[in-house]
Protein backbone atom coordinates (compact mmCIF):
# COMPACT_ATOMS: atom_id res chain seq x y z
CA UNK A 1 0.00 0.00 0.00
CA UNK A 2 3.04 2.75 1.02
CA UNK A 3 4.26 1.89 -2.52
CA UNK A 4 0.94 2.61 -3.88
CA UNK A 5 0.43 5.96 -2.26
CA UNK A 6 4.06 6.88 -3.29
CA UNK A 7 2.88 6.06 -7.33
CA UNK A 8 0.33 8.34 -6.71
CA UNK A 9 1.86 11.04 -5.30
CA UNK A 10 4.85 11.16 -8.03
CA UNK A 11 2.05 10.73 -10.83
CA UNK A 12 0.21 13.51 -9.19
CA UNK A 13 3.65 15.34 -9.19
CA UNK A 14 4.10 14.78 -13.15
CA UNK A 15 0.31 15.82 -13.55
CA UNK A 16 0.88 19.23 -11.92
CA UNK A 17 4.24 19.77 -14.03
CA UNK A 18 2.58 18.85 -17.13
CA UNK A 19 -0.48 21.22 -16.28
CA UNK A 20 2.44 24.31 -16.21
CA UNK A 21 3.70 22.70 -19.06
CA UNK A 22 1.06 23.23 -20.88
CA UNK A 23 -0.04 26.66 -19.85
CA UNK A 24 3.31 27.97 -20.86
CA UNK A 25 2.61 26.48 -24.54
CA UNK A 26 -0.23 27.91 -24.93
CA UNK A 27 1.43 31.09 -23.81
CA UNK A 28 3.84 30.62 -26.38
CA UNK A 29 1.44 29.73 -28.87
CA UNK A 30 -0.32 32.85 -28.41
CA UNK A 31 2.42 35.56 -27.73
CA UNK A 32 5.17 34.22 -30.08
CA UNK A 33 6.84 36.86 -32.50
CA UNK A 34 9.45 37.17 -35.03
CA UNK A 35 10.59 35.45 -38.21
CA UNK A 36 10.27 32.29 -36.31
CA UNK A 37 6.20 33.08 -35.60
CA UNK A 38 4.50 30.50 -38.68
CA UNK A 39 7.00 27.40 -37.90
CA UNK A 40 6.95 27.87 -33.58
CA UNK A 41 2.92 28.89 -33.40
CA UNK A 42 2.04 25.67 -35.54
CA UNK A 43 4.83 23.89 -32.87
CA UNK A 44 3.51 24.62 -29.51
CA UNK A 45 -0.33 24.14 -30.77
CA UNK A 46 1.11 20.38 -31.57
CA UNK A 47 2.77 20.47 -28.20
CA UNK A 48 0.18 21.59 -26.35
CA UNK A 49 -2.54 19.66 -27.83
CA UNK A 50 -0.51 16.61 -26.72
CA UNK A 51 0.62 17.72 -23.62
CA UNK A 52 -3.48 18.00 -23.05
CA UNK A 53 -3.71 14.23 -24.39
CA UNK A 54 -0.81 13.09 -21.94
CA UNK A 55 -2.34 15.13 -18.79
CA UNK A 56 -5.86 13.11 -19.37
CA UNK A 57 -3.97 9.75 -19.65
CA UNK A 58 -1.87 10.13 -16.27
CA UNK A 59 -4.81 11.56 -13.99
CA UNK A 60 -6.63 7.88 -15.72
CA UNK A 61 -3.74 6.14 -13.96
CA UNK A 62 -4.00 8.34 -10.90
CA UNK A 63 -7.91 6.61 -10.73
CA UNK A 64 -6.49 3.25 -11.99
CA UNK A 65 -4.06 2.82 -9.61
CA UNK A 66 -6.39 3.84 -6.84
CA UNK A 67 -5.61 7.94 -6.06
CA UNK A 68 -7.39 10.82 -7.04
CA UNK A 69 -5.73 13.72 -9.77
CA UNK A 70 -4.94 17.24 -8.33
CA UNK A 71 -7.59 19.16 -10.26
CA UNK A 72 -7.18 22.72 -9.37
CA UNK A 73 -4.33 25.37 -10.64
CA UNK A 74 -3.91 26.08 -6.74
CA UNK A 75 -2.77 22.57 -6.24
CA UNK A 76 -1.29 22.60 -9.32
CA UNK A 77 1.20 25.87 -9.13
CA UNK A 78 1.86 24.28 -5.15
CA UNK A 79 3.15 20.98 -6.49
CA UNK A 80 5.15 21.16 -9.67
CA UNK A 81 8.54 21.60 -10.19
CA UNK A 82 8.19 23.91 -13.13
CA UNK A 83 7.25 27.37 -12.97
CA UNK A 84 4.85 29.30 -14.97
CA UNK A 85 6.40 31.84 -16.93
CA UNK A 86 4.95 34.82 -19.09
CA UNK A 87 5.20 37.64 -21.33
CA UNK A 88 7.75 35.49 -23.68
CA UNK A 89 7.55 36.12 -27.12
CA UNK A 90 11.01 35.37 -28.80
CA UNK A 91 11.54 31.90 -30.21
CA UNK A 92 14.71 31.57 -28.76
CA UNK A 93 13.44 31.35 -25.66
CA UNK A 94 10.11 30.13 -25.54
CA UNK A 95 12.33 26.67 -26.93
CA UNK A 96 14.80 26.74 -24.43
CA UNK A 97 12.11 27.01 -21.59
CA UNK A 98 10.16 23.84 -23.60
CA UNK A 99 13.46 22.21 -23.50
CA UNK A 100 13.62 22.80 -19.53
CA UNK A 101 10.28 21.90 -19.02
CA UNK A 102 10.37 18.57 -21.11
CA UNK A 103 13.92 17.96 -18.95
CA UNK A 104 11.93 18.42 -15.48
CA UNK A 105 8.80 15.73 -16.58
CA UNK A 106 11.67 13.29 -18.37
CA UNK A 107 13.47 13.67 -14.82
CA UNK A 108 10.24 13.09 -12.86
CA UNK A 109 8.81 10.01 -15.22
CA UNK A 110 12.48 8.11 -15.06
CA UNK A 111 12.08 8.01 -10.94
CA UNK A 112 8.57 7.20 -11.53
CA UNK A 113 9.46 4.56 -13.83
CA UNK A 114 11.97 3.10 -11.48
CA UNK A 115 9.48 3.23 -8.67
CA UNK A 116 6.62 1.40 -10.45
CA UNK A 117 9.04 -1.13 -11.43
CA UNK A 118 10.18 -1.80 -7.86
CA UNK A 119 6.48 -2.00 -6.83
CA UNK A 120 5.85 -4.14 -9.80
CA UNK A 121 3.20 -1.85 -11.11
CA UNK A 122 3.82 -2.92 -14.86
CA UNK A 123 1.02 -0.44 -16.13
CA UNK A 124 2.39 3.09 -14.75
CA UNK A 125 6.36 1.74 -15.35
CA UNK A 126 5.35 0.75 -19.36
CA UNK A 127 3.29 4.19 -19.62
CA UNK A 128 6.62 5.62 -18.43
CA UNK A 129 8.39 4.10 -20.73
CA UNK A 130 5.93 5.13 -23.20
CA UNK A 131 6.46 8.98 -22.56
CA UNK A 132 10.02 8.76 -22.04
CA UNK A 133 11.06 7.41 -25.33
CA UNK A 134 8.42 10.00 -27.32
CA UNK A 135 9.90 12.84 -25.19
CA UNK A 136 13.03 12.73 -25.30
CA UNK A 137 12.85 12.39 -29.11
CA UNK A 138 11.43 15.43 -28.78
CA UNK A 139 13.88 17.05 -26.87
CA UNK A 140 16.52 15.95 -29.20
CA UNK A 141 14.96 17.76 -31.67
CA UNK A 142 13.90 21.51 -30.30
CA UNK A 143 17.87 21.21 -28.72
CA UNK A 144 19.08 20.54 -32.38
CA UNK A 145 16.61 23.73 -33.06
CA UNK A 146 18.56 25.94 -30.84
CA UNK A 147 22.15 24.84 -32.39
Amino acid sequence: MKENKEIIEKLNNLLADFQIYYQNLRGFHWNIQGKEFFELHVKFEELYTDAAMKVDEIAERILTVGGTPLHSFEDYLATAQIKPVKNIHNGETSVKTVVANLEQIVKQEKELKEIAGEASDSGTEDQMSALIEEQEKTLWMYKAWLK
